[in-house]
């Protein structure tokens, strides 16, 4: 019996290590992390919103999209501030549920609301951009591309390639332009307004003057030589 307890007394020794050292399960994450990617996804168009420096600091979005649905939002810059961290998941799913960038603003965290909302909507305004090239850039059998001329301007080039079917205009992709959010507004604007006009004698996107006019120009340069 005496030599029985060694043996326990040991058995027990070698059995401490592996409880003391035994692996913890699950851990934290933050909040603002958790909303930023609760919804992503493995495929889709991924497409980073403009950088917009506010006083409690800057804030950037990026926005995956299915076609034009979107999918899923990400903060890549945000203030770190508990009413921003808070605020991140609201905005998120009033953007998810609103497929636009018509969200109401998060109470006690306007500024980080209304940053949020203008990068979400240079994002979306791009992604649009986007898909008119893609339509673009694999034009159907029989239809003809057109490239109009580079027309300089002070805000940078602007340059467009047009796509016909006969006489129509079916596509008009942007192959320069100025790097500037209010351009990147206008040019879905720009494009839409041209497959409805089926011409160059469109309207003027405000706040984008310089680009609409130039865009105009390449246009009818490439409705001309199509002729």
């Amino acid at each position: 019996m005496k030599r029985a307890i060694p043996v326990v007394v040991l058995s027990i020794a070698g059995l401490v290590p592996v409880w003391r050292y035994e692996p913890s399960v699950g851990g934290t994450t933050s909040t603002a992390e958790s909303a930023s990617t609760s919804s992503g996804s493995s495929s889709g168009t991924v497409v980073k919103g403009t950088t917009i420096n506010t006083e409690k600091g800057p804030v950037q979005v990026q926005v995956t999209f299915s076609g034009d649905k979107i999918t899923a939002v990400r903060m890549l810059q945000q203030p770190n501030h508990p009413q921003t961290t808070a605020a991140v998941p609201k905005l998120v799913a009033g953007t998810l549920k609103a497929q636009s960038a018509h969200v109401d603003t998060v109470s006690g965290a306007t500024i980080t609301s209304e940053a949020y909302k203008k990068s979400l909507q240079a994002a979306i305004d791009s992604n649009a951009s986007n898909g008119t090239s893609a339509k673009s850039s694999q034009p159907a059998s029989g239809s003809d591309t057109v490239s109009g001329p580079t027309v300089n301007t002070s805000k940078g080039p602007v340059q467009v390639q047009v796509t016909f079917d006969g006489d129509d205009i079916t596509a008009v992709k942007m192959l320069q332009q100025p790097n500037h959010p209010q351009t990147t507004a206008a040019v879905p604007k720009l494009v839409a307004g041209t497959l409805k006009a089926q011409s160059a004698d469109i309207d003027t996107v405000s706040g984008a003057t310089i680009t609409s006019e130039a865009y105009k120009k390449s246009l009818q340069a490439a409705i001309d030589a199509e002729k």
